[in-house]
């Protein structure tokens, strides 16, 4: 019989399949329902800070920059007072979905300071999250801040909560590093438990018409999981850390091709979003299927085979591949 367990940041999950961060978590009875489904554990919304600090200046500053001057700008942002959801009824929430559901329930925390991110993950972990994620959302636009300095704000804040909590933690991480694998390790030295490939950033459009700018969040698909899954594979193994892997997972195959290539966890919301959470039952079917045909016994010995733990020089590996990929097209081109 085929055996789907897995385990993350110190949890034994009943299988891989992890409910990713979104509003998805905000009702109880969908954390219940995905849990009937066979979700194995699930990440709650984030809870951003300034969602609960929002009459500071310097986001005041940034939310009404402009306003008075260009009318479309009034639109660039979202109203706090309604989009807050403050630190009480998110506190809440955790303790409801935790008393609703047997699964591992994980708190997701989007801070930008060292006192805002210690603060709140100390009452998250106090009102019953199993974990926490550190969704490290944050673009640097200042040409003055050097790589060194912004790597080093991420690891100065992982170990303050660190220090500061006693559940597990994951950092949620953008593939924008100049030396990923250099950064994961230095996470994990601050007291990561796991890392999660890949935050998605909003790419804003532009619409010409209505002269604004277009701020839709678009859903993933299967093709967006060849990212994460490149740098899966290139930190299993090299990494003390466990490792989710997110964006793109929207079937059974996805969540084998994620295990194979290094990750104890698959994390999905899109595919929950667009077709119903229902689809987690059909994506486990569809794993265990595969795994039979294939005579793989388990998640934990599959982990891994497809990754580049076994490759002497993986960066030498990398360039003959895209040098293959790119010599496939030569008998193809007119």
């Amino acid at each position: 019989m085929t055996d789907i367990r897995t385990h993350y940041l110190g949890l034994e999950l009943k299988n891989p399949l992890v409910a990713s961060a979104s509003a998805l978590s905000k009702k109880t009875g969908t954390v219940k329902r995905m849990e009937d489904a066979g979700v194995s554990a699930v990440v709650m919304y984030s809870l951003f800070e300034e969602q609960i600090t929002h009459d500071s200046l310097a986001f005041n500053y940034y939310m009404e920059r402009g306003t008075e001057r260009f009318a479309e700008s009034l639109d660039y942002f979202p109203n706090l007072d309604r989009y807050n959801v403050g630190p009480d009824e998110y506190l809440e929430r955790i303790r409801k979905n935790k008393e609703a559901v047997e699964i591992p329930v994980i708190a997701s925390l989007n801070g930008v300071s060292n006192s805002g991110w210690v603060e709140y993950a100390q009452k998250m972990a106090q009102a019953g999250a199993d974990a926490l994620e550190l969704n490290t959302y944050y673009i640097p636009t200042n040409p003055q801040l050097t790589a060194n300095e912004l790597e080093d704000n991420y690891v100065e804040l992982v170990k303050a909560v660190y220090e500061h909590v006693d559940v597990p933690v994951a950092v949620k991480l953008s593939p924008f590093f100049t030396a990923l694998p250099n950064l994961a390790a230095r996470l994990v030295d601050a007291g990561a438990a796991g890392l999660v490939l890949f935050n998605r950033f909003i790419q804003p459009d532009i619409d010409i018409e209505e002269m604004e700018v277009d701020t839709t969040l678009h859903l993933s698909t299967s093709a967006e999981l060849l990212l994460p899954l490149r740098w899966m594979a290139l930190l299993y193994g090299h990494v003390k850390a466990d490792l989710a892997l997110t964006s793109g997972v929207h079937t059974g195959i996805d969540l084998v091709k994620t295990v194979m290539a290094g990750a104890n966890v698959a994390m999905v919301a899109s595919e929950f979003v667009a077709n119903g959470v229902g689809r987690a039952t059909e994506m486990l079917a569809e794993m265990e299927n595969w795994m039979t045909a294939y005579d793989h016994v388990s998640v934990e010995k599959m982990r891994g085979s497809m990754s580049q733990k076994h490759v002497g020089n993986p960066a030498a590996f990398e360039r003959a591949n895209y040098m293959k990929a790119l010599q496939s097209y030569d008998n193809k081109l007119p």
